[in-house]
């Protein structure tokens, strides 16, 4: 079965073309001052550029800074800052410089993630979990968000692909781009790991399927110098840790700058209770409710798919996926951002689409993609509007 490559492209092509005419349309109605008022590029871009992206722009154009005690710039990792960085200094901005990388990260994500299931799952199940990739609700964010996801899906795709043809150390150093591009990059090296024993426990059972949980612990016996390159995934963060260390005397200070006041997200039963999401509703702000209650919903969705995602694809995407929801579930105290998180969980998306791809009833299946993509505009347009959405 070969990949139709140019359907893939221009599937992206045209989702991101409709999804830039409505950000262009809603930024024209922002209800809130974008974040840095130093905005050099084409103004249709402008709608792309909210919350996150301001401090992203400042680490490209300034560097890093940290105050203990206040929001820092040392909460967002350094892979996609300093990609703004590099390629702003080419194009002479750095808020273009970021909407191109998004956009090609994007893209690359697509036929990635398309290469990567059509190698797992029958074609229409292949093909519903594309269109749930390119239509989930937060998907914009693959299309021109100034924000760091789409590379870190990229990378962590990636390095997947790469130890599924046994490129260990390949997979290891794509995999530290990971880990150094985001606060769940650590799932990326846990996932690595552990699919990399269970191929060894695959290799030695010879039988096609699933090898039980005993199995892939015990080919740690089987592990070789070779095998050890996943390992240099970690190498993103402790690289980071060590920067943070060496400049401001803190090697977690992304970790302590989380609980500063405007983003408090400290660790305790308020964060792991979801008391300021319950809060939201008994203080009236009910349109923010809902918004919260989307990703919430999406969250939910996706830990329910975690054991169709173990008998599709194995333990290691099982580890990869688990480890990139419990992270933003159990660190957030209202469970904003989390929207974005599922689409990093690309075995989830995947499984949705086998799920979608089974149903019995063509008709439901194509009302639930329309449904999932007028929901991925109108969130789109209320980001380009700067609401905070995820």
């Amino acid at each position: 079965m070969r990949l139709p490559w140019s359907r893939v492209v221009a599937a992206y092509l045209a989702v991101a073309a409709v999804l830039t005419a409505v950000v262009a349309l809603a930024g024209r109605w922002r209800h809130a001052p974008d974040v840095s008022p130093a905005l050099q590029g084409p103004s249709w871009l402008d709608g792309w550029f909210h919350y996150d992206a301001g401090w992203y722009l400042q680490i490209a154009g300034q560097g890093y800074s940290y105050t203990p005690g206040q929001q820092s710039s040392v909460a967002f990792f350094p892979v996609y800052p300093l990609g703004m960085r590099g390629l702003g200094n080419v194009l002479g901005d750095h808020q273009l410089a970021g909407w191109v990388i998004t956009v090609l990260a994007g893209l690359g994500v697509a036929l990635l993630f398309a290469r990567w299931v059509w190698e797992r799952l029958p074609q229409r199940s292949a093909t519903f979990a594309v269109v749930a990739l390119l239509v989930y609700p937060y998907a914009f964010f693959l299309y021109g968000a100034v924000y760091a996801d789409a590379l870190f899906v990229l990378c962590s795709i990636g390095a997947f692909l790469l130890l599924e043809r046994r490129w260990y150390l390949a997979a290891g150093l794509v995999g530290a781009l990971a880990t150094a591009g985001r606060p769940v990059g650590v799932a990326v090296a846990v996932g690595l790991v552990v699919r990399a024993l269970e191929l060894l426990a695959t290799d030695r059972a010879a039988v096609p399927g699933r090898v039980p949980l005993r199995d892939v612990v015990g080919s740690v016996r089987d592990v070789r110098l070779r095998h050890t390159g996943v390992l240099l995934s970690l190498a993103g963060l402790g690289l980071w840790c060590w920067y943070l260390w060496s400049r401001f005397g803190d090697p977690l200070a992304f970790v302590h700058v989380e609980s500063a006041p405007g983003w408090d997200q400290g660790v305790g039963p308020r964060t792991w209770f979801k008391v300021s999401f319950v809060e939201t509703f008994t203080s009236g702000h009910w349109q923010t409710g809902l918004l919260l209650t989307v990703q919430a919903v999406a969250c939910l969705v996706a830990v329910l798919l975690l054991p169709r995602v173990w008998r599709l694809f194995g333990w290691g995407y099982l580890a990869f996926a688990a480890v990139v929801l419990a992270i933003p579930i159990l660190g957030t105290d209202d469970f904003m951002g989390t929207g974005r998180y599922v689409l990093a969980a690309f075995p989830v998306v995947a499984a949705a689409g086998d799920f979608v791809a089974g149903l019995r009833r063509p008709w439901v299946r194509w009302v639930l993609v329309a449904g999932s993509a007028a929901l991925l505009v109108a969130l789109t347009a209320l980001f380009g509007a700067s609401y905070e959405v995820s």
